[in-house]
């Protein structure tokens, strides 16, 4: 009986720690599996799938689903970040705790609240950098933006360049999938090595999503 006492107190303590760990907003619980997408340029399509070619000059054939969102992404300036609007930034982290926008993607209201939180996130070369989904709040404009985002039970402070390629994301159906499109894909893979699409964010009239 004490035996097993003993074991059920090291059990708790563990899962203590691990709740500490996620509650800090640290990256060490998530580090090695950060979001990763995929990007490149619709080749062709069928009602049930399409053919891809990431950047990378990589084949790809992935299966679509009538679970299968996809997200309309337009050109978008500066102006599109307003307090109280819900947005999604890849950054990078600097030496004194804010985040450097990479580019700054604002929601339509009805995807408000779409991934809120902060995250490691592949970027566009490969870097692991951070991703944060939430709600504007203070913004200072000078040199760009200086704005917090809010989410959950945190924020960050994120300064955005005024050469920062801002889009505006809003949901839309798959007549947006077309040959010569650019998208960003977020698949799951299956045991067989299958592709299916969870989402894709598609540019529309020619735009390349930045995220």
């Amino acid at each position: 009986m004490i035996r097993s006492s003993r074991i059920a107190s090291l059990l708790l303590s563990s899962l203590l720690v691990s709740s500490l760990t996620l509650a800090s907003g640290a990256f060490a619980a998530d580090a090695v599996h950060p979001i990763s997408p995929t990007r490149g340029t619709i080749d062709s399509v069928t009602p049930t799938s399409i053919e891809v070619t990431t950047r990378q000059g990589q084949k790809l054939d992935v299966q679509l689903t009538e679970q299968t969102k996809v997200t309309q992404v337009t050109k978008g300036k500066m102006s599109d970040i307003q307090p109280d609007s819900f947005i999604g930034t890849a950054a990078v982290p600097q030496a004194d705790g804010t985040l450097k926008a990479l580019e700054v993607h604002v929601f339509a209201p009805s995807l408000r609240g779409s991934g809120e939180g902060f995250n490691p996130f592949e970027s566009a070369d490969g870097k692991i950098n951070t991703m944060t989904n939430g709600t504007v709040g203070k913004l200072v404009n000078s040199n760009g933006r200086t704005l917090t985002v809010k989410y959950q039970n945190g924020e960050k402070t994120v300064v955005v360049p005024d050469d920062v390629p801002v889009v505006l994301l809003a949901p839309a159906d798959r007549s947006l999938l077309k040959a010569g499109a650019h998208i960003v894909l977020f698949a799951t893979k299956d045991a067989q090595g299958t592709l299916t699409a969870r989402g894709i964010a598609a540019g529309k009239d020619g735009v390349v999503p930045p995220m």
